[in-house]
């Protein structure tokens, strides 16, 4: 592999800080450029052309590289992009006609014009990574058609490639069909035109994995420190994993013994009771926080990652106990354009894996995660008799049905119980 040329690579890396590139994703990023660089020569591409990134990430896709991977050599090679300005006409000119391509063209706009309507919606980052990753496998289905052209049946062909020719999950698909209606609708405002002749995958029904209380507390007892804590919260509060690690401080009331979660899934609030056992190790767990974060302003940090509207609004409040996060991060993260450290709370991939860990551990042949503890608090509550309604608030489900399919879980009484009319 070639080598980039010092010219380029001097003015690349400048940009690394302008574009906020974490450090260590940098040398991933200077690698997809020397493969576009290759790419380029060996398929006599032009490497300024902005036309030659959708076949590149094409290729990629040929050869199985990960959706995560393909948005970062797209956005690795946006950034080259930037360094060969490209000559355009100007559309103001009363004499220029654009005419739409059939194939080839830019989606630079539809990317932008995406971020833009999922950040007004303020839905999560994990949103936005998805439905930028079902974008450009659409374009690269549709060799880049002029996003004006598409129609329905684009649609239809490539959720039919989907289901035929690449054989995904039907969850899948229906992941993929949503992204399509909301790039369709908000970014390229355009209907599906009749949305039941498009294909849509039937979902079989799923039973979640439940752990017995033995099993919840054999997997506890194989955790460590902070980990252990947080799997006890997941099963006594019913949280979600990315509910659990975004709590802060001001989240936790003793006093009153409740949790609230803010911004759950759906962008909703909603409190619950605080398990009295763990209450006295809460509290240890808080004072370690409270000492690591009298450290970090002795150390000069900035504080912790706040969304923007709040830190426009309270200038001190990424600084303030309160704001801190109650499962801090073990290291601080550098913000390059401040040139300021912040802290981020515990990252979920930390609980995932020691979770695994653990259940290999307990000998527990179930495929349990992070979201079973959740699955079993609602199991178990419904097991005790609590009431469907309560479970559903406690969960923080919108739909009554989605609760519902907790009493597939366990045995009622009424299955248990059951006769034959003769017997009565």
């Amino acid at each position: 592999m070639k080598q980039i040329p010092d010219a380029i690579l001097g003015r690349y890396k400048a940009l690394f800080a302008k574009k906020q590139i974490p450090q260590n994703f940098q040398p991933y990023y200077l690698k997809w450029l020397r493969y576009y660089l290759d790419f380029c020569r060996k398929y006599k591409f032009k490497e300024s052309e902005k036309n030659s990134l959708p076949h590149f990430i094409n290729k990629l896709n040929e050869k199985k590289q990960s959706g995560q991977k393909q948005n970062q050599a797209f956005d690795a090679v946006s950034i080259f992009f930037e360094l060969e300005p490209v000559k355009k006409v100007k559309e103001t000119d009363p004499y220029y006609e654009r005419k739409p391509q059939l194939t080839n063209s830019s989606w630079v706009p539809v990317y932008n014009d995406l971020k833009s309507e999922i950040i007004i919606r303020h839905y999560s980052p994990s949103t936005l990574k998805t439905y930028t990753g079902w974008a450009r496998q659409f374009q690269n289905f549709t060799k880049s058609k002029e996003p004006q052209l598409l129609v329905d049946s684009d649609v239809k062909d490539f959720l039919t490639h989907l289901a035929v020719d690449r054989k995904v999950a039907a969850s899948t698909q229906n992941q993929a069909f949503n992204a399509l209606l909301f790039l369709f609708r908000h970014v390229i405002k355009s209907e599906f035109g009749e949305l039941k002749d498009i294909p849509r995958a039937k979902r079989k029904p799923y039973i979640p994995v439940v752990l017995s209380r033995e099993e919840i507390d054999a997997v506890i007892s194989k955790l460590s420190y902070p980990f252990g804590l947080i799997s006890k919260l997941l099963y006594g509060c019913g949280l979600r994993l990315f509910e659990c690690m975004q709590l802060r401080i001001n989240d936790v009331n003793f006093d009153t013994g409740m949790l609230t979660v803010h911004d759950g899934k759906g962008k909703k609030d909603r409190t619950v009771p605080l398990p009295e056992k763990i209450v006295p190790e809460l509290k240890d767990h808080l004072e370690s926080v409270i000492n690591l974060h009298q450290e970090d302003l002795r150390s000069g940090y900035a504080g912790a990652f706040l969304p923007s509207s709040i830190e426009k609004k309270y200038k001190n409040a990424a600084r303030e106990l309160a704001w801190q996060w109650f499962f801090p991060a073990k290291t601080l993260t550098f913000v390059a354009d401040k040139k300021e450290y912040r802290r981020y709370y515990l990252h979920k991939t930390h609980v995932q894996k020691a979770i695994k860990r653990a259940v290999r551990r307990a000998k527990i042949p179930k495929r349990a995660s992070a979201h079973t503890f959740r699955h079993s608090f609602a199991s178990h509550l419904l097991q005790a008799n609590y009431d469907i309604r309560t479970i559903q608030e406690l969960l923080g489900h919108s739909d009554i049905r989605t609760t519902m399919i907790y009493t597939h879980t366990i045995k009622t009484k009424t299955i248990k119980e059951a006769k034959s009319p003769l017997d009565f």
